[in-house]
């Protein structure tokens, strides 16, 4: 190969160190990162090193394989291997020239060696305290022969990557810290002044490494998520005539991305659900904790759903495909992951754009202080022993301005985002936080969003000829006998079904002593209703016989009786029920007798508690957007806190509340959401957030917060934690220019040497991280969300 690629990489040390990576020859010369570093993007390349291998690949599939995303590069990088998602192009000539001449003296291979086994940084370290040490416990005139020989061993160590990654910066014509620190160092020998050079790198290289390990811990680590995306799946072979059984298994491996909807997988112990399915026989204990958070095990059996990437711990099942990998659970939370990786907050877009400006200034200022320095303040040029000279203090400001505790400062938006990730909440991307941080309104829909979408039997109600009744159409009689009747002809007719209003009816009647039903034959009319003749085996009102049934709306019944009177007299007890109208409404016709059924959705159980953290915690606006009548919606609300209620909105009206009030208010507004109609209000809120497991694909597509567990508390915690981010991104942002101020001024005005404004510089840097790490502890509302 005529050159070869530069890798940028920002690992944990050695745990990355053994990853092979596949180079593809396009046009020119370019660099792919492997699939699995690609999460480490967020704090945006703050410094990199280069890592060169001796050959690319020429083949197109590995690049296709790999898959790999690509982002624009940040001019302030580590001196060690870090991962960034940056694509390279070595086009210009020097850049070319300088990578063959170090191929062909082995510059790459030593730098290489060197930057991997980062154990040496710390020996070169050592070596250079011993020298540094050696005046006061060695004889005079041993001194100066040990420390040289001491300094010739320790300054390679550190010495040969640093400069060839600050020439491969030059001759690309950046300038960023790398140079800036390479730069001083090397000026510092030529000066005279090897073992202050030594120190200066050795001390930028440690203070890198513990930078390393405390980014690291504030990266979301998707690796376990990674590691729970099987490459192949054991599909079933399913005969037209036969269904799939443990007695009688044939199955094949097939590719993950070629499964069908449909198809029938065998999933063993401690293997990898492959994508979002229904068990369809078996039963085992699986985990989801790496997908949502919930630690505690589930068990699955026939009929449940399963999302894809969940581990079985034991047991055995066939699951039925029931969407393709493309669109399953884990691979939506990769790449939602990614996407939150490359939707930077603005301070981090700033970063980018300011970092080259910014370290060019500090070049042309290193070098007016250098030459005008003797001219103004009559300094010496190279130094004396009792004044140090205008190129040491231009080196010492160099270092000291170097912009690396501003370019860490984003750290913190990482942070929250990894906090946010283990407790099921998938930000998409940091500016989401700012964006949450300004809010100070928040609308929640209300069925399936406050309530649990489930229905609940609240009464039943005979309404027209009956024997008995609670209104004017209908004759005096026992009408406790005609409820349970009525009660157990609609569980009979509703018996397996998966209609929430037909599993209100059948969850109704379990335990209540109710007369046996049979039914003999039905029909069923697709969102209307359905019709059978049932067996009343034990009634308790008559002799046993065939009768006829009728269960469904209002429109339903009323269509099938033959006079206009009977039907409109219908309608009239229906509207006027005892019970209002605030309720579903199903209707049963048992031989011309009608019985109305109110049902009811009912609030969540951790509602309640939410809108009251809401309220006290966060000074939260709330408010309900409902397309439900107000008597419904008034209902729900009183039950959970929430006094502003907006009812009978269509989506368009929801849309527009939204914009009016967040016009009207001046802040933004947070829209809490799942369904198809939520979805133009979502995306017109500052901040959309859904339930992931309920929500439609248009409110996903929308949203910028996904609740991956089922359920509400993620909302307060996300909102405490913007707030606690923003505050920590500030105080990052006054460190950083406090920490380049105090170094900068006393290093120009000649108090400092060399090795303690670096300490300083670094010693801002790790502050700054120390700071964004703040981020993994609780705030006090995160903190008492958990514990409620």
């Amino acid at each position: 190969m005529e050159s070869s690629a530069l890798l940028h990489s920002f690992t944990k040390f050695s745990s990355h160190r053994n990853s092979t990576l596949h180079l593809t020859r396009l046009n020119s010369t370019t660099l792919f990162l492997p699939r699995d570093l690609l999460i480490h993007n967020t704090i945006s390349n703050t410094r990199r090193s280069l890592l060169l291998l001796p050959r690319a690949t020429s083949t197109s599939q590995e690049h296709h394989n790999h898959n790999h995303h690509h982002h624009e590069e940040h001019d302030h990088h580590h001196h060690h291997r870090h991962c960034c998602s940056v694509e390279l192009k070595l086009s210009n000539k020097p850049q070319k020239l300088l990578i063959k001449f170090a191929k062909a003296t082995g510059w790459i291979r030593l730098a290489n060696f060197l930057r991997e086994h980062f154990h040496l940084c710390f020996s070169s370290a050592v070596l250079f305290l011993v020298a540094a040490a050696s005046p006061h416990f060695i004889p005079k005139p041993y001194v100066t022969p040990i420390q040289n020989s001491l300094m010739t061993v320790a300054f390679p160590l550190v010495g040969i990557s640093a400069s060839l990654d600050a020439l491969m910066d030059i001759a690309g014509g950046r300038v960023n810290i790398h140079v800036l620190m390479a730069l001083a160092a090397f000026a510092s020998v030529f000066m005279g002044n090897a073992l202050e050079g030594g120190l200066l790198l050795t001390m930028f290289n440690l203070a890198h490494i513990a930078e390393e390990f405390f980014t690291s811990r504030s990266m979301v680590d998707v690796k376990e998520l990674k590691e729970s995306n099987p490459d192949s799946a054991l599909v079933i072979d399913v005969n037209d005539e036969n269904v799939p059984n443990f007695f009688d298994l044939s199955y094949k491996s097939v590719d993950v991305h070629n499964v069908q909807v449909g198809s029938y997988v065998l999933v063993g112990t401690g293997e990898i659900v492959p994508m979002d399915c229904q068990v369809y026989q078996g039963n085992a204990t699986i985990t989801v904790e790496h997908l949502t958070g919930e630690v505690k095990p589930l068990e699955a059996k026939a009929g449940d759903r399963v999302p894809g990437g969940a581990r079985t711990l034991n047991g055995r099942i066939i699951v039925k495909a029931t969407k393709t990998w493309n669109e399953s659970t884990l691979n939506k939370i990769l790449q939602l992951t990614d996407e939150a990786h490359s939707n930077k907050p603005k301070l981090q877009r700033w970063l980018d754009e300011f970092g080259e400006s910014y370290s060019k200034v500090v070049v042309v200022l290193s070098v007016a202080i250098a030459f005008l320095g003797p001219i103004l303040f009559k300094w010496p040029f190279l130094g004396t022993t009792v004044c140090r000279g205008s190129v040491y203090r231009a080196l010492g400001f160099m270092v000291a301005a170097s912009p690396c505790a501003l370019a860490v400062a984003p750290l913190a938006y990482a942070t929250a985002i990894s906090s946010c990730a283990r407790k099921g909440i998938l930000l998409k991307g940091g500016q989401v936080l700012d964006a949450l941080a300004s809010c100070h309104t928040i609308g929640f829909d209300k069925t399936g969003t406050l309530t649990t979408g489930g229905l609940t039997c609240k009464a039943i109600e005979p309404i027209y000829g009956h024997q008995a009744g609670y209104n004017a159409s209908v004759d005096p009689c026992c009408m406790t006998n005609c409820e349970k009747e009525a009660l157990a002809v609609a569980a009979a007719m509703e018996k397996g079904t998966t209609h929430p209003i037909g599993r209100a009816m059948v969850d109704h009647s379990v335990g209540k002593d109710l007369p046996s039903v049979s039914v003999e034959s039905f029909e069923y009319f697709p969102g209307r209703g359905l019709t059978a003749t049932v067996n009343c085996i034990e009634s308790v009102t008559e002799d046993s016989k065939l009768r006829k049934a009728l269960l469904g709306s209002v429109e339903f019944i009323t269509s099938l009786f033959k006079s206009q009177d009977e039907s409109r007299k219908i309608k009239n007890a229906v509207n006027s029920s005892l019970y209002g109208n605030d309720f579903v409404h199903a209707v049963l016709s048992l031989d011309q007798k009608v019985t109305l059924i109110h049902l009811e959705d009912q609030p969540r159980r951790e509602v309640l508690e939410v809108i009251t953290e809401l309220k006290s915690w966060s000074r939260m606006r709330i408010m309900m957007l409902t397309g439900d009548h107000e008597s419904s919606a008034r209902r729900v609300a009183d039950a959970v806190g929430i006094d502003e209620v907006y009812s009978n909105l269509k989506p368009e009206d929801k849309l527009n509340h939204v914009k009016s009030i967040s016009a009207d208010s001046g802040e933004g507004l947070i829209m809490v959401g799942e369904g198809i109609n939520d979805g133009p209000a979502l995306a017109a809120a500052t901040v959309g957030i859904v339930l992931a497991q309920r929500a439609s694909a248009s409110a996903i597509a929308v949203a910028d917060v996904l609740l991956l567990q089922d359920n509400l508390t993620g909302i307060p915690f996300c909102i405490a934690k913007s707030r606690q981010t923003t505050s920590l991104v500030k105080q990052n942002v006054a460190l950083a220019l406090t920490s380049i101020c105090l170094a900068a001024l006393p290093s120009v005005l000649g108090f400092l040497p060399l090795w303690l404004t670096v300490l300083l510089h670094e010693g801002g840097t790790l502050l700054v991280c120390l700071n964004s790490i703040r981020g993994l502890i609780r705030s006090k509302l995160s903190r008492a969300c958990t514990l409620k």
